[in-house]
């Protein structure tokens, strides 16, 4: 832990001095970057991929789909702070959004996913208990129901609808959905006047003072590794057995040791089992804040405000970070800035879910 706060002190040190290393003579500070030019995917599995997102059959009980909890809406978030979850089941964690999933270096909260492969994403949030509690082999006997399935399906494969090939298809449309025009990357790519006065200076401090561009960086502001910043808990977990329940149940399933005798949200030790685990989380991306309140891993924080004033007093319990002392006028620019890396309201319309028609080709030559 005193070496990843050495670590973060450094990087806060070396973006304050605002890059000004000899050529050769070390690695360049981190900073935000503007997000790379759409590189188009498979388009047959992205149509197809959009009618299983919006389509409720895919859950266990025919009562959810992905766009519930992830509602084009609602930044492709629930607008919640902690997630319904499953029917008659109550969430211990917010509901973060899919946009710019390409660009995670891992997925979910806990870390517990290489954010390269979105189709595993798919696959546990669809096959998990506490989420939509699907069976796979149901989930494609269901959707070979649907003609019109089947023949989108037919564009990109031959064979029948597969199961674990259907969490592939929806994770390319999940890999297509991108934030675009955003003012910030007007900015970096050479459009002075695409921020304000305040806003560059908002931008000058999260390099600097506010040392944020140590762990928010890249493309989406998110450097994919796992930080103990100290978030308070989210009182309702523990006030509402539904939650509580369900937070235990994920200890047990994911082999965490003394899982009972929990009653915080631990983190990334629940999945590595590493004491030093305890209490970390993937880094949220900074991307279209604009549209995907509330904020942090249980949506603890309503607003960017709040969000701030947090890490100005370096964190909370066991926090690695230190306290920024930030001006009130820093503080309103660096809200200014983080809200120009959102984009236009990425909208993707429902296109329904066609009937469901006995498929009869079974036992023919």
């Amino acid at each position: 832990m005193q070496n990843l706060r050495k670590q973060i002190m450094a990087l806060s040190l070396a973006a304050a001095v605002g890059g000004a290393w000899a050529q050769g003579a070390a690695p360049a500070a981190p900073d935000l970057a503007a997000m790379p030019d759409v590189k188009p995917g498979n388009a047959a599995m992205i149509e197809l991929g959009k009618y299983f997102f919006f389509d409720n059959r895919i859950s266990g009980d025919w009562g959810v789909s992905c766009a519930t909890c992830h509602d084009p809406k609602k930044g492709w978030g629930d607008g919640q702070a902690l997630s319904t979850g499953y029917p008659s089941m109550e969430y211990f964690r917010n509901a973060p959004t899919v946009l710019n999933a390409k660009y995670r270096g891992r997925f979910l909260w806990d870390g517990r996913l290489d954010g390269t492969d979105a189709g595993t994403l798919a696959r546990d949030m669809i096959t998990e208990t506490h989420t939509m509690n699907m069976d796979s082999r149901l989930m494609q006997e269901r959707l070979k129901q649907v003609p019109e399935y089947r023949e989108l399906w037919a564009k990109w494969r031959k064979d029948d609808i597969n199961g674990m090939r259907v969490y592939g298809v929806i994770g390319e449309f999940i890999r297509s959905l991108e934030t675009a025009n955003a003012p910030f990357d007007k900015f970096k790519k050479g459009d002075a006047a695409a921020l304000t006065a305040e806003q560059k200076e908002g931008y000058a401090v999260f390099r600097g003072k506010a040392g944020c561009v140590a762990c928010h960086n890249g493309p989406i502001g998110s450097d994919g590794k796992l930080h103990k910043t100290g978030v308070p808990e989210h009182p309702d977990v523990l006030k509402n057995p539904l939650r509580t329940i369900t937070m235990l149940r994920h200890y047990a399933t994911s082999g965490m040791p003394n899982y009972m005798n929990a009653r915080s949200d631990v983190g990334h030790y629940a999945i590595s089992k590493d004491k030093r685990d305890l209490g970390k989380f993937n880094t949220a991306q900074l991307r279209d804040l604009k549209h995907t309140a509330p904020y942090m891993h249980n949506g603890v924080f309503a607003t960017l405000e709040e969000v701030i004033d947090f890490y100005d007093k370096g964190g909370g319990v066991g926090s690695v970070l230190k306290p920024l002392n930030l001006s009130a006028a820093e503080k309103k620019a660096l809200r200014e800035f983080l809200l120009t890396l959102s984009g236009d309201p990425v909208i993707v319309k429902d296109p329904g879910q066609p009937d469901l028609q006995v498929w009869t080709t079974y036992g023919k030559n």
